[in-house]
């Protein structure tokens, strides 16, 4: 019986001009349950000690280890072509609200 190779699988994935824009968040949290790990992206403001969540990934454990395996390959590359990241110290201690009423969107802060 002869072994036969993995066929390749090839995802093509279309970027919509919204999403190419990108957003930008300097703070990342992740937590997680039994069943799927969450990622909570915002932007922080130096000495503000609040931070509205911009996008939220929410994801099954393997496809979570997918991503890390995916970002250790990509620091790897880019720190050899760059030199190494420094680590931004000691992370801080951060809590998530409830969810915000769509009217709250509305409101000044």
């Amino acid at each position: 019986m002869s072994k036969q190779k993995p066929q390749e699988h090839t995802i093509n994935l279309e970027l919509r001009e919204p999403e190419a824009e990108g957003i930008y968040a300097n703070l990342a949290v992740i937590t997680h349950s039994s069943s799927e790990f969450i990622l909570d992206f915002a932007r922080i403001m130096p000495g503000v000690n609040k931070a509205r969540i911009q996008s939220r990934i929410v994801m099954t454990p393997q496809n979570f280890k997918n991503l890390q395996r995916a970002i250790a390959e990509n620091i790897s590359k880019f720190e050899m072509q760059h030199g190494q990241i420094q680590s931004g110290g000691q992370l801080p201690q951060v809590s998530v609200d409830a969810p915000a009423k769509a009217d709250d969107d509305k409101k000044v802060h």
